[in-house]
C-alpha cells in the first residue's frame, strides 16, 4: 500500500493535502479522486453563485509527482436571456 495526497485546486484557493492516503492500487486512487470532487463542489457551487466553475484534484505521490488529475466542471447559462423567472414578463 502507498501514500497519496490529493490536492485541491477550487478555482479561488489551492489547497494541499499534508496528510495524504493509503491506497493500494491505481483504481483506489482514481476512485478516491472521483469521490472528493463532488463533495468539494456541493457546497462551492450554490455559495459563489457563479455560472462557471471547476474543480479539480491532484494526485500526488511521496515523491510529490502527479500521478492523477480529476477535474469537475459546473456550466450554468439561460437558455433564453427573457427567461429568467425574476424578470417580468412583457
Amino acid at each position: 500500500m502507498a501514500r497519496y495526497y490529493f490536492d485541491i485546486h477550487d478555482g479561488r484557493a489551492f489547497v494541499p493535502d499534508p496528510i495524504g492516503q493509503d491506497c493500494v492500487d491505481a483504481d483506489h486512487v482514481r476512485r478516491e479522486a472521483m469521490r472528493a470532487l463532488p463533495e468539494i463542489a456541493r457546497d462551492a457551487i450554490s455559495q459563489r453563485g457563479a455560472d462557471a466553475q471547476a474543480f479539480k484534484v491532484v494526485v500526488r505521490n511521496t515523491d510529490s509527482a502527479a500521478v492523477y488529475t480529476a477535474t469537475l466542471t459546473f456550466s450554468g447559462s439561460w437558455v433564453s436571456p427573457g427567461e429568467r423567472p425574476d424578470e417580468p414578463t412583457p
